[in-house]
């Protein structure tokens, strides 16, 4: 963690999760809606980590189960961390009321109580480290009790207004005029609601102050709660300084409460993602359409086609070119891997210099070995396929482990499953499967042997053996000719051919069924 401008006692982080979100219109509460692939909680998580050395306490609420299992996965192996700690808000009495839960994390021992507090959202996903910097920094500087971070917008619709001395609408230079207090929505008078300066919700707020302002905080609103905006007006109250640091750009305040506000933030951080990774060297044939997720890492002269989808915890190396209508979720792809167009692949790995698609569908754990191939239309899941080995065409591999040099022939399929439980094929070094074969699990193919096109595999084969199960070819001489006469109704030599396929004669046809009872007699004997 770098150095921080925040004093001594350092700093602790307060960010608030515990509203219900009535606005998005959902069964999921607001803070694990997804933003980027990541649900939009944890991006305050991640800035108050870089800022809390004190600790970090989350305040959950509505569907704190949810909200609490995801913050443990992000608690575990973050060795060098700021400590977590989860506090539920028991009832939804406001913010104000949010923020106190945590009192029991930090003010155990006043010795100890942190200096300094950073109090975020959860559902501000845009705000960066700078700004945060910038709030401290003004804190400190001002020596200012409470220092909050605002944003002029056009329409200030459903925020709480900011109100300085001497207020003119439209004013520009915010900054040299005095924090009043802050107006909710909901309570302001009509010139009130006339302000464009809103407030964003963060705030950086003294150690000695917080608490015991909370303490003094009365439900006097239309919303009967207990408001932590009201702490501006109480640190005037008692003659404490009060900052406030306007946002450059007031997008990155935005607070997701609806839909289309979590549409905005999407489009946002995903224009910054496609920036970081154009700058950093990558390729991309059209940024508007490629989809990259907030955790996915890219690496130097890899080239993304339109249209590519690139999700969840996904790493690329260098050198890697992925075609168009192509989606990746959770998977890790090689140097020099070659991906062509409308392939799916999820929970997998690709190595090095392999070569993929198009329709390739790729199913949790498979791997790819360095320099093989996966053809149009193959599918694969839990299936190793080795160096160099190529399973081009129609294909459907489960359960397998392949060797190197493989040679997998168009309509291969391994019968995994027999409606009960799944079993494993085992392919190994060299191996030579011909088309339409079927390897009925459990089953092992020995080093170097040749299964013949059209053959089901039921038992193992040894070493460079030759396999081959498929019934014996008959041929009929002049039978289609016959066939295309009788259809025509043209009289054919003795009767025409027998739409069994037999193409026989009556005497012909007697005479192979004595032959057929009579093998039949003889190996009933």
């Amino acid at each position: 963690m770098r150095d921080r401008p925040t004093g001594p006692g350092g700093v602790g982080v307060i960010i608030m999760a515990a509203g219900l979100g009535k606005r998005m219109q959902s069964k999921v509460v607001k803070v694990l809606h997804p933003v980027a692939g990541r649900p939009m909680v944890l991006y305050a998580l991640d800035l108050g980590r870089r800022f809390g050395d004190q600790g970090v306490a989350v305040v959950i609420g509505h569907q704190g189960d949810q909200v609490r299992a995801l913050l443990e996965t992000q608690a575990k192996g973050s060795l060098g961390q700021p400590r977590l700690h989860i506090v539920a808000q028991e009832k939804q009495l406001g913010t104000g009321d949010a923020v106190r839960q945590a009192r029991p994390v930090f003010v155990s021992d006043r010795a100890n109580t942190p200096s300094t507090f950073l109090i975020l959202n959860g559902d501000t996903p845009l705000l960066t480290e700078e700004t945060v910097e910038e709030l401290l920094r003004v804190h400190r500087q001002d020596g200012a009790t409470v220092t909050l971070l605002t944003a002029v917008l056009d329409d200030p619709t459903g925020y709480g207004r900011v109100v300085r001395a001497l207020f003119e609408r439209g004013a520009t230079h915010l900054r040299n005029q005095a924090v009043l207090r802050i107006v909710e929505d909901r309570d302001a008078t009509p010139e009130e609601a006339a302000l464009r300066e809103i407030n964003v919700g963060t705030y950086v707020v003294d150690g000695s102050f917080l608490f015991d302002a909370l303490d003094q905080l009365r439900p006097q609103n239309a919303q009967g709660e207990y408001y932590l905006t009201d702490i501006v007006g109480l640190a005037v109250a008692q003659g404490r300084p009060v900052a406030a640091v306007p946002l450059q750009q007031a997008v990155e305040g935005l607070g997701v409460n609806t839909r289309a506000q979590l549409a905005e933030a999407e489009r946002t951080i995903r224009e910054r993602i496609r920036d970081k990774w154009l700058a950093a060297g990558v390729t991309m044939k059209d940024p508007a359409t490629t989809w990259i997720d907030t955790d996915v890492k890219l690496g130097r002269d890899t080239v993304l086609y339109p249209h590519v989808t690139l999700e969840g915890g996904t790493t690329v190396g260098e050198d890697t070119v992925i075609h168009s209508g192509t989606r990746i979720t959770d998977c890790t792809i090689g140097s020099g891997v070659e991906i062509l167009d409308h392939c799916v692949l999820r929970e997998s790995q690709v190595e090095d210099g392999a070569h993929l698609g198009p329709f390739a569908h790729l199913r949790p754990g498979t791997v790819v070995g360095r320099q093989a191939k996966v053809g149009n239309f193959v599918e694969m899941k839990k299936a190793e396929l080795g160096e160099g080995s190529k399973a081009n065409h129609l294909s459907y591999l489960g359960d397998a482990v392949i060797g190197k040099g493989v040679n997998i022939g168009a309509g291969t399929i391994t019968c995994n499953y027999d409606g009960v439980k799944k079993y494993r094929t085992v392919i190994e070094d060299g191996v030579f499967v011909g088309s339409d074969t079927q390897l009925v699990a459990p089953v092992k193919i020995g080093r170097g042997a040749l299964i013949a096109a059209g053959t089901t595999v039921t038992q193992d084969v040894p070493p460079n053996a030759l396999a081959i199960g498929r019934a014996s070819q008959v041929n009929r001489p002049e039978w289609a000719v016959k066939r295309r006469m009788l259809a025509e109704g043209k009289a054919v030599n003795g009767a025409g051919p027998s739409l069994s396929g037999s193409g026989s004669t009556p005497h012909r046809a007697k005479s192979h069924a004595s032959k057929s009872q009579a093998s039949k007699s003889v190996k009933r004997r």
